[in-house]
């Protein structure tokens, strides 16, 4: 079956261009061209959503914080101004665009989450590893029986190591992972989140998780 995309732009043009890219692209393609218009859109259950934040009315940062609690697919922002990244965080969308944007990188960033979406829906829900469960429905981590109380970044670094057990990531690659493309910081606070993971873990199990590959990465050890 074809993947559904919700396109909401207040500008006619952008919304015309980007239906055509992503149809031939053999995407189902549903529009809006204001808040109002996007929450009603919403019912098709789309699998990704593309969302212009700065549309008179209903903005798209209200769009996203009224569906998000119903939607579970990601939403990118697309936004004309870098001052609106942080912004984002706490509106539960899980990637910005900015304006102009390059067409096929914009479809790669969109292939990219669709990927990863596509993977969490295939995992089983639940992970054992020596004394920890992983339940990735619930975004909950326990140690013998212990919840451990992760930050939402330190839980995406955790299911990113997790799901690829063995493989070693370089920090750069966690950063870009968890963060993203566009996140306004640098990979040394992978350093730092990877510190304040292992610090709970290690006051629940002597077991060592998260192993450090040295000159190279991290990598999870269940």
């Amino acid at each position: 079956m074809n993947e559904k995309l919700l396109i909401v732009d207040d500008e006619k043009g952008v919304v015309d261009m980007l239906k055509s890219y992503f149809e031939m692209q053999s995407f189902v393609v549903y529009t809006a061209y204001d808040g109002e218009t996007a929450l009603k859109q919403a019912a098709c259950h789309p699998d990704l959503v593309l969302l212009d934040i700065n549309m008179p009315g209903m903005d798209g940062l209200t769009v996203c914080e009224k569906i998000r609690s119903h939607i579970s697919c990601p939403i990118l922002f697309l936004t004309a101004r870098i001052e609106t990244a942080d912004k984002i965080k706490g509106f539960g969308a899980d990637d910005y665009i900015i304006k102009p944007f390059d067409m096929d990188q914009l479809g790669a960033r969109v292939a990219a989450h669709l990927r990863r979406e596509n993977r969490k829906q295939r995992q089983s829900e639940l992970r054992f590893f020596s004394e920890m469960v992983i339940d990735y429905s619930k975004r909950e981590v326990s140690i013998n029986g212990t919840p451990v109380n992760l930050s939402k970044k330190e839980f995406d670094i955790v299911e990113l190591l997790s799901l690829n057990a063995g493989q070693v990531f370089d920090r750069e690659r966690i950063y870009e992972a968890v963060w993203g493309l566009d996140g306004e910081g640098n990979s040394d606070t992978i350093m730092e989140h990877i510190r304040k993971i292992r610090s709970k873990f290690t006051a629940l199990s002597h077991h060592s998780y998260i192993e450090t590959v040295w000159g190279v990465g991290y990598k999870w050890n269940g």
